[in-house]
């Protein structure tokens, strides 16, 4: 098969679709990989290196388009992107379409088949593809924390671990998943005041072995969320409802009742938001004020650090990828996990969760492929 890598375009997103290692496990199963020039720049991979592994650098984003049967990037495409995929195409990449109905229009109207990395599964139901990028999104919300509380960029001017003498920071946690769950280490790991929020009892336990009490846990209700982000010096929102448009768990109503210059980490903002107040926010400008109240809402956290983040994507994604060179669509047939990741399909919605967020028609996919 023919593989596609343009370069990422989104605003300060270094990160690469294929890494030079990957790109030669493609090339060694007996596929050509078109690389557009420059598409590691991020990642300190050049052009050169990308050729010692066996692929063809083009020059252009429209040449890896036009000349591949299966493109493979980090974030969701960008309307110069979905303009120019087509119906014999597959898209390997994270999507995100809850809450983005302008891209999943581009998607259906492309006709291509569009396979998004955060709703792939795995045999012990958990989201493979996701999980990398989400241990990342979570140690380095703890670091956007960090900052946002000095003062001089405009928080409450604490430091998270405190000092002998002086009471640290306390960091709330909604979410007990991968996010949650590295978020939580990396503040308690700097000697910070740590509680969990999670609506599994079962979660709850799990949480409580792992840190061997030194991390509180709370059972989610309004009640205890209300009470722990009241008395919160940042809280981080690490909810996931797999491919759907993340629950508000933070109304506006409630900034009034936090600590003043608090901080708000949004870590779902790719799934819409778990903070009512909520909207994408890029590296170059990370945060804004909204009723006295810090908000940190950067879409594409994890590349920031876009060699770590590449290298552990490309490990997670690099065999379910192989999979859909050497077999095509009929990979997704016959793979249940790559099943469960296929989000549209000739110019249908074929995950149910994201049609029913954009309120559009859903197609079971075996409506869709017939």
């Amino acid at each position: 098969m023919k593989v596609g890598v343009p370069k990422e375009i989104k605003a300060h997103e270094y990160r690469v679709g294929l890494t030079p290692g990957a790109a030669r496990e493609y090339v060694a199963a007996g596929h050509r990989v078109m690389i557009e020039t420059n598409a590691g720049a991020g990642i300190g991979a050049t052009d050169g290196d990308y050729r010692n592994a066996g692929a063809t650098i083009l020059t252009s984003a429209a040449e890896v388009f036009a000349s591949s049967e299966m493109i493979v990037k980090v974030k969701e495409p960008q309307p110069a992107e979905w303009s120019q995929l087509r119906e014999d195409q597959i898209l390997f990449t994270y999507l995100h379409l809850a809450p983005d109905p302008e891209q999943a229009a581009g998607l259906l109207k492309s006709g291509c088949t569009a396979i998004a990395y955060e709703t792939v599964t795995d045999a012990h139901g958990g989201l493979p593809l996701l999980a990398p990028m989400s241990e990342v999104a979570g140690r380095l919300a703890i670091e956007a924390a960090g900052s946002a509380l000095k003062r001089s960029t405009g928080g409450r001017g604490l430091l998270i671990g405190g000092v002998p003498g002086v009471q640290p920071a306390r960091i709330v946690v909604i979410g007990g998943g991968v996010v949650g769950t590295h978020a939580a280490r990396m503040a308690a790991g700097l000697g910070a005041e740590v509680t969990i929020i999670d609506r599994s009892i079962i979660r709850l336990r799990e949480l409580d072995e792992l840190f061997e009490g030194r991390v509180r846990t709370r059972f989610s209700t309004i009640e205890s969320v209300e009470e722990e982000v009241f008395a919160a010096d940042a809280v981080i929102g690490a909810v996931l409802v797999p491919g759907a448009s993340a629950p508000k768990l933070v109304r506006r109503s409630m900034l009034s009742s936090m600590r003043k210059r608090a901080v708000l980490v949004d870590v779902a903002i790719d799934q819409g938001g778990c903070f009512e107040t909520s909207h994408p926010t890029t590296h170059a400008d990370p945060t804004y004020e909204v009723d006295g109240i810090i908000h940190y809402c950067v879409a594409n956290m994890p590349g920031a650090v876009p060699l770590t983040s590449s290298q552990a994507l490309n490990n997670a994604t690099l065999p379910f990828g192989l999979a859909l060179a050497n077999k095509g669509f009929s990979a997704v047939l016959e793979n249940p996990h790559l099943r469960a990741g296929l989000n549209v399909h000739r110019g249908r919605l074929t995950y149910k969760a994201v049609a029913e967020s954009l309120g559009l028609p859903f197609s079971p996919i075996e409506q869709a492929a017939a």
